[in-house]
């Protein structure tokens, strides 16, 4: 069962979101398997009980395939975005008003042919690295504010000195 939580009388969705970074300073992102097109940093829900850290982990199994990753770092607070009005009553049967989410910066460990989307239900079609301000034009516009959000965070740690 997923993890929620309550926000004013209204309900969201717990979750991690995972901005995996490489060497270079580039940024994992995806091409939803459901959706042509829109392209996004991994993120999944946490369940219950589970901690953030470990939900993080998990989801970078789950989404990319590989532990080859190392976290550098988290998001100071909660992040949260709501979902718009054509998905209201779509996304998770219309349960949640949004969700919430704790980011983590990963550094990547491994190399590129240890990224298996495939290795559980596959939820990317494809995926490249990219730099902050493409990851920014190529996401959908109700989270663009959440990444604007992460990318101000962890934006001085994605090259290392």
């Amino acid at each position: 069962m997923t993890a929620t939580m309550e926000v004013n009388g209204v309900r969201y969705r717990l979750g991690v979101g995972l901005m995996l970074v490489n060497a270079d300073g580039l940024i994992f992102v995806g091409e939803r398997e459901d959706t042509p097109g829109a392209w996004q940093m991994p993120q999944g829900g946490i369940d219950d009980g589970e901690d953030p850290r470990a939900a993080a982990l998990r989801e970078l199994g789950e989404e990319i395939g590989t532990e080859a990753a190392v976290i550098e770092a988290e998001t100071a607070d909660w992040l949260r975005y709501d979902f718009p009005d054509f998905l209201a009553g779509k996304a998770f049967k219309g349960k949640y008003a949004g969700q919430m989410q704790k980011w983590y910066l990963l550094r990547f460990t491994g190399a590129d042919s240890d990224i298996r989307l495939d290795a559980h239900e596959q939820e990317f079609s494809r995926w490249r690295w990219s730099s902050a301000e493409d990851v920014l034009t190529a996401i959908v516009p109700f989270k663009r504010g959440l990444y604007e959000q992460v990318l101000a965070e962890f934006g001085p740690l994605l090259t290392r000195a």
